[in-house]
């Protein structure tokens, strides 16, 4: 018969394989095929009709990120300048402040984001200058995301497509810049991390379970 410490460790290794799949990270590179399908699907629940990638500059950003794709995770820099008052569209119910505005766009983009192995890396506030040259853009925040693939990247945008959860992102920001990047060297581990904080709630289960005499 199996018993308890053994049920408790298979529990949690099931646990942490569940969360591997989740966070993934390795997977087949886009087709062309699968990019114009869903770039089409984008556009159809957005309400529009199909356009020329000339007509919908959007479109062009998202082709060029699935450029030289190879499948991985990688992270998404987000660099950004919010507005002195809101900018929604007229007679619309939100108010002007635009940390609010941005609140509501993160409220609605974070599950979805989650739901597609994503992960917000961190957020900060732009705490003065060092090394700023005349012609620099200035910044208020800068973030970093995590993304397990572009394909994942591509079918959230698919789902946010339509929904109006964008009007909340234009309304705060005056200017943003966005870029993809793939890390040389990083100390955020976050596989190692699950695994250890798992490791640890495991421990404390076995000692919990075994003072109050459940096996």
């Amino acid at each position: 018969m199996i018993n308890g410490p053994i049920i408790l460790a298979i529990v949690f290794i099931a646990l942490y394989a569940a969360f591997l799949v989740w966070y993934g990270g390795r997977a087949k590179p886009l087709s062309g095929e699968e990019v114009d399908t869903l770039l089409a699907e984008m556009q159809k629940r957005a309400g529009k009709k199909v356009q020329t990638e000339e007509e919908a500059p959007i479109l062009r950003e998202f082709r060029e990120l699935t450029k030289g794709d190879d499948g991985r995770e990688y992270y998404m820099v987000n660099l950004q300048k919010f507005r002195r008052k809101a900018l929604y569209p007229a007679g619309s119910p939100y108010g002007d402040n635009p940390l609010a505005a941005n609140h509501r766009y993160n409220r609605a983009i974070i599950p979805l984001l989650l739901k597609h192995g994503g992960l917000p890396v961190f957020d900060s506030r732009v705490e003065g200058r060092f090394i700023h040259p005349d012609a620099a853009e200035d910044w208020d925040h800068a973030a970093m995301v995590r993304y397990r693939s572009r394909r994942d990247m591509l079918k959230m945008a698919v789902e946010i497509a339509g929904k109006g959860v964008d009007v909340h992102k234009w309304a705060s920001l005056e200017k943003t810049q966005v870029f993809p990047v793939k890390p040389l060297f990083n100390l955020a581990l976050v596989r190692t991390t699950v695994a250890l904080l798992l490791f640890m709630i495991a421990i404390l289960a076995h000692f919990l379970l075994s003072v109050l005499g459940l096996y």
